[in-house]
């Protein structure tokens, strides 16, 4: 199906990647929608089938997630993995990947909304990527959608792995996928409560599918990854793609963070107090200054918080960084509840 594998088909541009398909030596079949978006069917679906979209390569210099990928398309094809579930990996920008950078115009995992507008090449790619999405989608019960959206962070991090949760009005929070995060040992979850527009929101939001943005360590160029770092990821998502979770056996338990503030910049005069390279996570106690918007001086709120993706730099209006801090979780129907230790 492939001349080199579907992550190096992908990324050589000089080459037309016409829709195929063929069937899997273990059972099921493969169909190339378009560059980068294969969707892999199992032998038998039924309403009990989940629809899994695994998505990687959002931003280009993120590669390890890109690896994980490949390595399972190249098993699924070769008869050594057989998918139990509807599967949809997409390798989202391979203009930038290519191009070794996080973007060329502008943050594509900015622009995952059904109104987006503009030119740019980022807004084609989010437009394109939406529609292939809700496609897949389409023919599934909506308790049965879900999508990991895997990167890696750009700093370095307190917790080597971590997943985002997107918000949503609805019950997006099963135990079913906090019974995965465990199992996949992903170190932290970050409940996130103000709609962005990440491509994991989009499918929460848009499709009401249980949705993670899903961090694996700090970004490397593409060759020079350490896969047996993420060794609990992998086994985990593999297991949850051939229907087999329940075979994995959770060794610790996620630590789960709520916002207590979104620190926003609104001011040209906007600085942290922290140093710039400071890692994600690293925690701040109460009344400690982080910096100042203007005159206004930012300060922690609760006993302790933890920062998390600040940048100073971003545009007025954007979000320069987000405090968390530990919640108390509990599961009520099944889905999960939270709330902030002093609310």
């Amino acid at each position: 199906m492939f001349k080199q594998s579907f992550l190096f088909d992908t990324l050589d541009l000089t080459t037309e990647m016409p829709t195929a398909a063929t069937k899997a030596v273990a059972g099921g079949q493969l169909k190339l929608i378009r560059r980068g978006v294969l969707e892999v069917t199992p032998s038998e679906v039924n309403e009990a089938t989940k629809s899994i979209v695994i998505s990687a390569g959002v931003h280009g210099n993120e590669t390890t997630p890109l690896e994980l990928v490949d390595a399972i398309v190249n098993d699924i094809l070769a008869g050594t993995f057989e998918i139990k579930e509807r599967c949809l990996f997409i390798l989202a920008y391979p203009k930038a990947i290519n191009n070794k950078t996080r973007f060329l115009d502008e943050n594509l995992n900015r622009l995952f909304y059904k109104e987006v507008a503009g030119e740019s090449v980022e807004v084609d790619i989010a437009k394109e990527l939406m529609a292939d999405v809700s496609a897949f989608f389409a023919p599934t019960p909506e308790s049965q959608r879900w999508h990991l959206d895997l990167h890696c962070a750009i700093r370095k991090s307190e917790h080597f792995t971590f997943a985002v949760s997107p918000h949503t009005l609805t019950k997006t929070r099963s135990r079913e996928l906090f019974s995965f995060i465990d199992k996949a040992q992903l170190d932290a979850v970050l409940l996130s409560q103000g709609k962005t527009n990440t491509f994991s929101c989009f499918s929460a939001n848009t499709h009401n599918a249980q949705a993670l943005t899903v961090e694996l360590g700090q970004v490397s160029p593409l060759g020079e990854n350490d896969l047996s770092l993420v060794d609990g990821f992998n086994l985990a998502l593999r297991a949850l793609l051939c229907g087999q979770l329940d075979t994995i056996e959770a060794t610790s338990k996620s630590i789960i963070y709520g916002v207590c503030q979104t620190l926003t910049r609104t001011q040209e005069d906007f600085d942290f107090t922290f140093d710039a390279k400071v890692k994600n996570f690293t925690r701040f106690y109460k009344g400690d200054e982080l910096g100042h918007d203007g005159e206004t001086t930012l300060t922690v709120k609760q006993e302790y918080e933890a920062v998390v993706f600040p940048n100073k730099d971003v545009a007025l209006g954007s979000r320069a960084a987000l405090m968390v801090t530990e919640v108390n979780a509990c599961f009520n129907d099944d889905y999960l509840e939270f709330s902030l230790p002093n609310s």
